[in-house]
């Protein structure tokens, strides 16, 4: 994603959030189709073990080690306020209505690659991985946003973005506007960033995709 792109994604997002926290009940744009109050307080997913990365994530961290640095001062949850979950909500939706989605193949004639879609282009990991930077700048803790690998309703890989809460895990996916539950998906969980380090643990899924090569 160009700067200009970026620095417009990042405007519209604190304009957003900022107009819902005014609002209070009466929330206003990205934040008005979902509402704290109604999100049910859920049981996060249990870690397994060590889980193997994708190739692309290790790539990725090569080029942008800060992306993947684990803090362990940091929060291991995020405290869900009125406000973050404003922040939330509309940091999912303006990034979704901002990339254009496209498969790495299609895109760049590759079959996976991991970036922050610098060029407003990108498919699942990279909505997400740009959703993750604008909620870490917007003050969420990096270690509570874990990049996460499923099986969706095609039985294909894809990526999601795990936000580990004291509300549950919740969910950010360039496939719909709602920020959902883990287990409320409909996904198969296969492992997601470790919290401790920079590596993967399982999350149980018995398959697990070579690629997240998913528009």
């Amino acid at each position: 994603m160009g700067a200009g792109l970026l620095r417009a994604v990042r405007g519209a997002v604190v304009g957003i959030a900022a107009l819902a926290g005014l609002a209070g009940a009466g929330l206003a744009g990205a934040a008005q189709a979902q509402v704290l109050a109604s999100l049910p307080t859920e049981v996060g997913a249990t870690p397994l073990g060590p889980a193997k990365p994708l190739a692309a994530w290790v790539a990725f961290c090569q080029g942008y080690a800060a992306e993947c640095a684990v803090d362990q001062a940091e929060p291991a949850r995020i405290t869900l306020t009125q406000a973050v979950w404003n922040t939330i909500v509309a940091v999912n939706r303006r990034v979704n209505k901002t990339i254009q989605p496209m498969t790495d193949m299609d895109h760049l004639h590759v079959a996976d690659r991991w970036d922050l879609a610098e060029d407003g282009i990108g498919d699942c990991e990279d909505f997400q991985l740009l959703k993750r930077r604008l909620l870490a700048e917007a003050g969420l803790p990096r270690r509570a946003m874990r990049m996460t690998v499923v099986i969706d309703e095609k039985g294909e890989g894809h990526a999601v973005l795990t936000l580990i809460t004291d509300r549950g895990d919740l969910v950010l996916d360039n496939k719909t506007g709602a920020v959902l539950p883990w287990h409320r998906t409909g996904y198969v969980f296969v492992k997601r960033e470790s919290q401790d380090a920079v590596a993967w643990v399982s999350l149980g899924g018995l398959t697990s995709p070579v690629t997240t090569a998913n528009r």
